[in-house]
């Protein structure tokens, strides 16, 4: 791996992964850098809005479909002009084929995709519901896998000044960073429907707005 990555991760699927994904690569978009996104998987919906933020196209990469030697391949082709490249994950952080699941890292989950490039992983974690638990959480996901590098945790929808603190103590506790938080707030919603996120073209302005609104 040449370009510089950083996987945005989540211990399951509805964390906020896209939201954040998106709104980082805006803000580097705008701070002056060349941003490469890449979604992990097959996924066609995400990729759209990594393009918004982005100013060109989101790239998948699944080595389920394609084998684990085309995924440096993939990336370096994808990232070749790049500053720095933003991977967003899939479902939650081990969750990849389930024939898989007995022997180790599922192939296809985001934690297989980031030890193959060696890149460190921000969790992203709902805090809804919860506050000194989330320090548990942190030391499993931490800890279950040594190939995969925990760098930091993003809270989001934390719900006042007070839990922000609390969740901050917890974090401290299972000693992973906390790189930032974002408030419940319906502005910073991906638009979505039932099975799925609706596409950032069917969402025309609608889409623009949120992306807009996420970084």
């Amino acid at each position: 791996m040449s370009t510089p990555a950083v996987v945005i991760a989540a211990p399951a699927s509805g964390s906020g992964k896209t939201t954040v994904a998106t709104g980082l690569i805006g803000a580097l978009r705008r701070a002056g850098h060349r941003v490469a996104p890449f979604k992990i998987g097959p996924d066609f919906i995400d990729p759209g809005y990594h393009a918004l933020a982005a100013g060109r196209p989101g790239r998948n990469l699944d080595p389920v479909l394609v084998g684990e030697p085309l995924i440096g391949p993939l990336y370096r082709h994808g990232s070749d002009d790049a500053d720095i490249s933003v991977v967003e994950g899939v479902m939650g952080l081990f969750d990849g084929r389930i024939a898989d699941a007995m022997t180790g890292t599922p192939r296809g989950s985001t934690a297989h995709v980031a030890a193959l490039l060696s890149a460190p992983v921000v969790l992203v974690v709902d805090a809804r519901g919860q506050s000194h638990s989330v320090a548990a959480l942190l030391h499993g996901f931490a800890t279950f896998d040594h190939s995969v590098r925990l760098a930091g945790v993003i809270l989001n929808r934390v719900g006042s000044a007070r839990h922000d603190e609390v969740l901050r103590q917890a974090c401290e506790q299972a000693g992973v960073p906390v790189l930032g938080s974002i408030p419940r707030t319906a502005e910073l919603a991906v638009p979505s429907r039932h099975l799925g996120l609706v596409t950032a073209v069917e969402h025309g302005r609608q889409a623009t707005a949120a992306v807009e609104a996420m970084t």
